[in-house]
């Protein structure tokens, strides 16, 4: 199968017609085999009714729902556990990520090889203060942070060969980041593209302001899990260990002062770097065995179900 056009949407009954007849247009025109997933995160509106009658007029169209909404994330691990095409397409149902790129994103993954094509909205139709802005900024920390120079992180419209969704592990709110996770499982052929933006044409968007704090907050979470993911013990360890020293060393300074140099002085007890001494001591303590549990959750953890499907077409 040529490809996997992965959809994750949520109240989109509106525009999910109108996506499906382009994408189908798009796949017909140039004679792909393809497969559609929508992956109905938790939707209180009739978007699941609608699938299901694609899905009925249109064998390849395959659909997953979920009993709640768990989140982008999660609806794209759905998505790419039961994809089966060469090259798998995520975009948006909200009709502003354009099916007519798919052709050169699908020639970008097999004819010049690159693992993860990620799609760059440079002309957007959102309010600049409310999401362009913001996304700007968000973006650039990202660059910074990861090392992956991409221009658009947040867009919806990537491209990845099958073996780059299979051996990533999208999770908590990460969707964010999968060029980041890509990059970290070893896939270093890592392109961009300008791609369409359109304005909104049905409903509202599902994303406000507070996703911009929770994806730096993300960012900060990815960097420390790619860098001390595997082995936490060699920061908090480490850390640990350089304050129990320092501690350590303050507290024989103040034994041998007492003992030997000014035996008549005040009390150690007495002397505020004691207590200082004694906190240095404990805190890295304290971050040593953080890192020893962390190693021990590390290999004893079990892979939870991060969500649950009442339905599959």
């Amino acid at each position: 199968m040529n490809l996997s056009i992965v959809i994750p949407l949520l109240n989109e009954q509106e525009s999910l017609p109108e996506l499906h007849n382009w994408i189908v247009k798009v796949m017909q025109t140039h004679n792909y085999s393809y497969e559609i997933l929508f992956i109905d995160d938790g939707s209180t509106d009739a978007s699941w009714n609608v699938i299901s009658k694609l899905s009925h007029e249109n064998p390849n169209v395959k659909g997953i729902r979920f009993l709640r909404n768990y989140g982008k994330s999660q609806a794209l691990h759905a998505g790419f556990a039961k994809a089966h095409g060469d090259v798998v397409i995520t975009m948006d149902a909200d009709l502003q990520d354009s099916p007519d790129e798919i052709p050169e994103l699908f020639r970008l993954i097999t004819e010049d090889n690159y693992d993860l094509i990620s799609g760059w909205k440079k002309k957007r139709y959102d309010s600049v203060v409310a999401k362009n802005i913001p996304s700007k900024l968000f973006n650039w920390a990202a660059r910074k942070t990861s090392g992956v120079h991409l221009n658009d992180f947040n867009c919806g419209l990537k491209a990845y060969k099958n073996i780059v969704i299979k051996n990533i592990e999208v999770s908590g709110e990460m969707h964010r980041y999968i060029p980041v996770l890509a990059k970290n499982a070893g896939f270093g052929k890592i392109g961009e593209k300008v791609v369409i933006h359109q304005a909104r044409k049905y409903g509202s968007s599902k994303f406000g302001m507070s996703r911009f704090i929770n994806g730096f907050l993300d960012l900060i979470t990815i960097w420390f899990l790619s860098t001390f993911g595997k082995r936490p013990m060699h920061l908090f360890g480490l850390l640990g260990s350089i304050m129990f020293v320092i501690g350590f060393l303050f507290a024989f300074y103040l034994g041998i002062d007492k003992l030997f140099i000014n035996t008549s002085g005040r009390l150690i007890t007495e002397r505020p770097q004691f207590y200082l001494s004694l906190t240095a001591m404990l805190i890295g303590t304290q971050l040593f065995l953080a890192g020893f549990l962390g190693e021990i959750i590390l290999r004893t953890k079990n892979n939870e179900e991060r969500y649950k499907i009442s339905e599959v077409l």
